[in-house]
């Protein structure tokens, strides 16, 4: 096949989503610096409140870097949606609270919101490109089709700008309608492949094969001695392999197509009751 450029996307757009990955690569980094720094100092409210940067988790962790260590005036700043008891939560939060761990933590936290304030810059940046882009659809006269993602609100991660209507009225296609594939996945393919791929692969089997997602079928004196797919570095290619992995509980076709494919063993583990509460 002939060799094709990595993006059809304008030079404008592809660094900014690249640079969003890397954005949310470094944040994640933090994340765990924090969870470390508390488990050091033996507390274990991240056992209890499932998402510790949430409007619960944020307020316990201020007041605690404020000075605060009273675990039940720090249950009282729960907010009603939280399932555990303030018993609970002031429970999780008895700990021996060592300086040089309060310092690792003051400076996990400041730095993830760091680079939370340069994600929200990121994506503004990117939503001003892509309204440079040219539309296929009028998304007045035809909007996009109800979405069929399983969460209703936006995840930590996804852009925070209207990304799914823009990308429909770029590419006249709704992509998250895709199983598996979520809003930042989209992004990431529109800023790898661009709006006009199709055009530019004769058939499905020629872009799998670009992407290296195809078995590489070594064959010698008449029996296959390899299936493994090639090493290609494509992040349109693995933006995909991470969207499969959310097959397993889709009740699609896709989805009876990737559990077939798969054994039983394979099958990832559900969470522990308490990552749900």
């Amino acid at each position: 096949m002939q060799n094709t450029h990595c993006s059809g996307a304008p030079e404008s757009i592809i660094p900014k989503i690249r640079q969003r990955a890397n954005l949310v690569r470094y944040a994640s980094q933090q994340v765990m610096q924090l969870h470390k720094a508390l488990t050091q100092m033996n507390v274990q409210i991240n056992n209890v409140i499932s998402d510790i940067f949430g409007v619960t988790g944020l307020a316990i962790l201020d007041a605690v870097l404020a000075g605060e260590r009273d675990g039940r005036k720090l249950a009282q700043l729960k907010d009603h949606r939280i399932k555990a008891s303030g018993d609970t939560i002031a429970r999780s939060l008895v700990g021996d609270w060592r300086p040089e761990h309060l310092f690792a933590l003051r400076q996990a936290l400041a730095t993830w919101r760091h680079y939370q304030q340069l994600i929200t810059e990121d994506d503004a940046a990117t939503a001003q490109a892509l309204a440079g882009f040219a539309s296929r659809v009028d998304v007045q006269a035809s909007p996009p089709p109800a979405s069929t993602l399983r969460h209703k609100k936006p995840r930590a991660n996804e852009p925070r700008f209207e990304a799914r209507t823009e990308l429909y009225r770029i590419t006249g296609v709704e992509l998250t309608q895709v199983p598996g594939l979520q809003v930042s996945t989209a992004l990431v393919l529109f800023g790898e492949l661009g709006p006009d791929f199709v055009g530019r692969f004769p058939t499905a089997k020629c872009f799998t094969s670009w992407l290296g997602l195809c078995p590489d079928n070594r064959i010698t004196g008449g029996r296959v001695k390899s299936v493994k797919t090639r090493d290609v570095k494509s992040r349109a290619a693995e933006a995909l392999r991470l969207a499969a992995q959310a097959l397993w509980e889709s009740k699609t076709y896709l989805g009876d197509c990737f559990r077939r494919g798969k054994p039983g063993w394979a099958r990832p583990r559900r969470s522990p009751p308490w990552r749900t509460s």
